[in-house]
């Protein structure tokens, strides 16, 4: 072998070992960079399944916010009602949604299979889930106040001052005596965080809603307005424990109207004295000053004298004609009535009934 020979062999495996080397560390970076991306990978597929981790709840919850709650409160409420899959993972998202410093009053409906964007794109938008809002059996502003106050945002006092301000139920189309017959008894669909304003001329194009075109046709063949209607009506209801006795007893006050006679209704009476719970009515109650009380002012009240339901309407709209004049309990007690066209006749049935009255102890 000549020397020339022997350096070329030397230079290839040289060359060869060379080459051997670069193999190894690219086969050793291609590996390292594999297992890299396949733990960059797996920890965006553990981040996705958490982000997008769908809420697991049996029924749709709700979550309330009022103007005094915080981003940390809506967190806390998601928290208590097992909504939350994750809060790290909650406060990261949220802060990059740009929801903690966008947070909006309202009822918010969170359901079964919702992710955490899915529930901060809901907050953060505002989209609320409506209340269906109902009231019924109510005699005064006050309890009105309440059981509205029961289901919205609002507070009793402030939704009060609303019903107070003089200028607002004028607006409306009504007087202090005359508010109470707006409400009428439904279900109504409306945001949680409604004001109070809002709220009532809402209330008001229901009630235009509510006297269409064959009720206030019924009630002109009546000769009343749809005011008088809800006033009767209310009276009615007052003095009637079943509901097939309403037509009855409108039948029997308007037969009095016509012939100019006083209503003598005992539930104005008892509205007038402010006690809906007497159970007897005195002659020292029939001589209270009020405009409500039937007994000494001939025709309607000035106002009704509770929240005439739809069926008391209805029933005041469609009267029975008979030629009752006068009504009294029946001495049994159930809650029924007996009907008389002459006052001898509704003496007998009223001694009869104060008879059973006395029997049980009754004042």
């Amino acid at each position: 072998m000549n020397l020339s020979t022997f350096v070329l062999k030397i230079q290839t495996t040289r060359q060869h070992m060379e080459d051997t080397k670069k193999n190894k560390k690219r086969g050793a970076l291609l590996w390292f960079t594999g297992i890299l991306v396949l733990l960059i990978i797996a920890a965006g597929v553990f981040a996705y399944s958490i982000i997008f981790k769908p809420i697991n709840i049996e029924e749709t919850i709700y979550i309330y916010i009022d103007q005094e709650k915080s981003y940390n409160d809506v967190v806390n409420q998601l928290k208590e009602k097992e909504a939350l899959p994750s809060e790290k993972t909650f406060h990261l998202l949220a802060e990059r949604m740009s929801y903690p410093n966008s947070v909006k009053t309202g009822r918010y409906a969170i359901e079964d299979d919702m992710t955490m964007p899915d529930v901060i794109r809901l907050l953060r938008s505002g989209k609320q889930s409506p209340v269906r809002l109902t009231f019924n059996n109510l005699r005064t502003m006050e309890n009105v106040a309440g059981r509205i106050s029961e289901q919205l945002m609002l507070d009793s006092l402030t939704l009060l001052i609303a019903l107070n301000d003089t200028s607002l139920v004028k607006e409306l189309g009504f007087n202090e005596h005359t508010l109470i017959s707006m409400f009428i008894p439904n279900t109504y669909e409306v945001y949680w965080d409604t004001s109070g304003d809002n709220l009532l001329k809402r209330l008001k194009k229901e009630y235009e809603r509510f006297w269409n075109e064959d009720r206030r046709k019924k009630a002109e063949n009546l000769g009343l307005t749809p005011l008088q209607v809800s006033v009767l009506a209310s009276v009615v209801e007052e003095e009637v424990t079943y509901a097939d006795e309403y037509p009855v007893v409108a039948g029997l006050y308007l037969n009095r109207l016509k012939k100019g006679m006083r209503l003598e209704a005992d539930p104005t009476v008892k509205f007038a004295v402010g006690d809906f719970t007497l159970r007897r009515i005195l002659f020292r109650h029939l001589e209270v000053e009020s405009p409500y009380n039937t007994y000494k002012y001939t025709g309607l009240p000035p106002g009704p004298i509770r929240v005439a339901s739809i069926r008391a309407i209805d029933g005041t709209l469609s009267p029975t004609e008979h030629g009752y004049l006068f009504m009294c309990a029946k001495d049994d007690l159930s809650g029924r009535h007996n009907f008389a066209v002459t006052h001898a006749e509704h003496a007998r049935n009223a001694r009869a009934y104060q008879r059973a009255l006395n029997e049980r102890g009754i004042y």
